[in-house]
């Protein structure tokens, strides 16, 4: 999948409930002090479309894939993180981003490595391609905004090891999320334009100017948390993670449960990224 290859990548850290704490995380932002207590946590890269001298040279390797996950060669501990991916439209004024204009959402898998001690967030969040996951049939957005066809969507997610079917993240509405919609969209253009060199973040404005203004951009908004089992179990080679944002009006968490063990999912009320672990 190659299809974002020219999108800039951002991911939201800490815009759910409890899930810092799950990933044992909270103490890579204990320096960070946000106005509101709900607020997320920051911003981080995980693909630049260009090379930038001042990041990882690894940002600027495409991870995303909507089928495998590879495993890191080294021997660390690999979580799924289930989330709501968007794809967007970038506006800027001034060499300042001054619009978010999301077009399409769907399942997206921010997968990370759990290691304590790491300098920026996304030294967890890209280690080469197939690191990242994002569904191949998103869902055209009509506005960004209540009365959304979002509003009607939840999100879950599964893990089938040996042939067993385990629920791995919470079956969760999406709004749930901390920050949504118009709040969101507020802060994440004040986030962009003022995240500094600090702790765990980067500079991302200085990123977006070397990458020469992408006018389009993935950005993941933020994992869900986990069941009592995925918080506990780590990825391995022959799993498969699938995660699901599915219509709630129209199907069930039954029906969600059926497809998965059937393998046969209902692709017109549900975005479906199921990958293969590596």
């Amino acid at each position: 999948m190659q299809n974002y290859k020219n999108f800039l990548g951002l991911g939201i850290a800490g815009n759910f409930a409890l899930h810092l704490a799950q990933a044992g995380e909270l103490e890579d932002f204990k320096d960070i002090i946000t106005t509101d207590e709900a607020a997320p946590k920051g911003m981080f890269p995980f693909y630049l479309p260009k090379p930038v001298e001042q990041a990882k040279k690894i940002l600027s390797t495409y991870p995303l894939s909507s089928t495998t996950i590879k495993l890191p060669q080294a021997d660390v501990n690999v979580q799924a993180e289930p989330e709501v991916g968007l794809t967007c439209r970038l506006e800027y004024t001034d060499n300042k981003l001054s619009r978010i204009i999301p077009t399409h959402f769907g399942a997206y898998n921010d997968c990370s490595i759990r290691v304590a001690g790491a300098s920026k967030i996304s030294d967890k969040k890209n280690w080469g391609e197939a690191s990242k996951g994002i569904s191949d049939n998103l869902i055209a957005i009509d506005k960004f905004s209540n009365g959304s066809v979002m509003d009607n969507y939840s999100i879950c997610s599964f893990l089938r090891r040996d042939d067993e079917v385990h629920a791995y993240g919470e079956d969760v509405e999406l709004s749930g999320y901390s920050y949504f919609y118009e709040k969101l969209e507020a802060w994440m253009i004040n986030q962009i334009n003022t995240q500094k060199d600090f702790g765990p973040l980067e500079p991302l404005s200085e990123y977006i100017s070397t990458c020469q203004y992408p006018k389009e951009a993935v950005i993941s908004i933020g994992a869900t948390r986990y069941t009592s089992y995925g918080e506990t179990t780590f990825l391995k080679s022959g799993d498969e993670v699938i995660i699901i944002v599915y219509n709630a009006k129209n199907i069930t968490s039954d029906d969600i449960v059926k497809s998965v063990q059937n393998n046969s999912y209902d692709k017109s009320n549900m975005s479906v990224l199921a990958q293969k672990v590596l």
